[in-house]
């Protein structure tokens, strides 16, 4: 039997270029917003750019990356894998940038920081001074802060993609630095509608609330070991604390909230703390940074900033 001495197809991709890193960086936007259109308002580029970009990608590459059209937009498998390698390619060149600054003894470049939602809202949290002494002490860093779960914080601070992150403490990896910043008390919620609204009885217990359907979260975290270990009968899931707020505003599902979030529906009379003293649990909150390798000096300097808006001693 003759074989074949035909090479089979290939990326004609070789050195890459800055033209290449542009490309693949629009790539991963349009990835990111979900399709070309929203992409546009992001890259400030028309569509038809936007497109061409992607095309000439792909055939840099050798590969179609996604699919767009009437049907809708859609990442194939070879795009899928090509996004997760930009996402690696593009932290590293971030780390090499912060290496390069710190030869320089200057801090410049990108720090990207993520923070679990609602915290903003949390008197007890002093990101934000945090922020504005970081500002002050590396003007030049261009400062990137996303609001995502657990989950996502903790993948991307391993991958690299993320700098510093913060998030309430569940469990802990021996890849990632912590450092303990506030607490944040959570509440058991009903909403307007709901048979426990208008009623106040002392006498409700943890079993006896396994009779009403529970709105957790849908990961790992401090809501779902409480909710596990007391057997709530979770029949909604939400991915984050805006999803739980909704679900129990339905008056058909109980759900914990951060008491600072839930205050300006309990002052509407959409929704109230259920027994407040009994059902509660209090999380702490941490920054976690990768340990290998070593974190860029502007994401020392971060965490140095978290530490001290955080150890500030209220006197009684």
């Amino acid at each position: 039997m003759k074989v074949s001495s035909r090479p089979r197809g290939r990326a004609l991709l070789g050195q890459l270029s800055d033209m290449d890193l542009r490309l693949l960086r629009v790539f991963k936007t349009v990835v990111e917003c979900g399709g070309l259109s929203a992409a546009e308002l992001e890259l400030n580029i028309g569509t038809s750019t936007v497109s061409r970009h992607l095309k000439d990608l792909e055939t840099r590459l050798g590969l179609v990356l996604c699919r767009r059209g009437r049907a809708g937009f859609a990442v194939t498998p070879e795009g899928q894998r090509v996004y997760e390698e930009t996402q690696r390619l593009l932290a590293s060149l971030d780390a090499f940038r912060s290496s390069v600054d710190d030869i320089h003894l200057r801090m410049g470049g990108q720090l990207e920081v993520a923070l679990f939602d609602k915290t903003a809202t949390n008197p007890a949290s002093h990101i934000a001074e945090a922020v504005a002494g970081f500002h002050e002490a590396a003007p030049e860093v261009s400062l990137s802060v996303h609001v995502a779960p657990m989950p996502v914080i903790e993948r991307g601070v391993l991958d690299g993609s993320l700098h510093i992150g913060v998030i309430p403490a569940h469990r802990s990896s021996r890849s990632l630095a912590y450092q303990d910043l506030f607490d944040e008390t959570m509440l058991l919620y009903c909403g307007a509608g709901h048979p426990l609204f208008e009623r106040r009885a002392s006498d409700l217990t943890w079993t006896k609330l396994r009779q009403h359907a529970f709105a957790g979260l849908g990961y790992h975290s401090p809501n779902m070991e409480l909710s596990h270990r007391a057997q709530l009968s979770r029949a909604a899931t939400g991915f984050d604390q805006e999803a739980i707020a909704t679900l129990v505003l339905s008056g058909r599902y109980l759900g914990f909230l951060p008491d600072h979030y839930a205050a300006a529906f309990e002052r509407e009379g959409h929704m109230r703390a259920v027994q407040p003293r009994r059902f509660r649990y209090r999380c702490r909150f941490v920054s976690i940074m990768r340990r290998s390798p070593e974190p860029s000096r502007a994401a020392k300097l971060f965490s140095e900033c978290l530490r001290l808006a955080h150890a500030q001693v209220v006197a009684p």
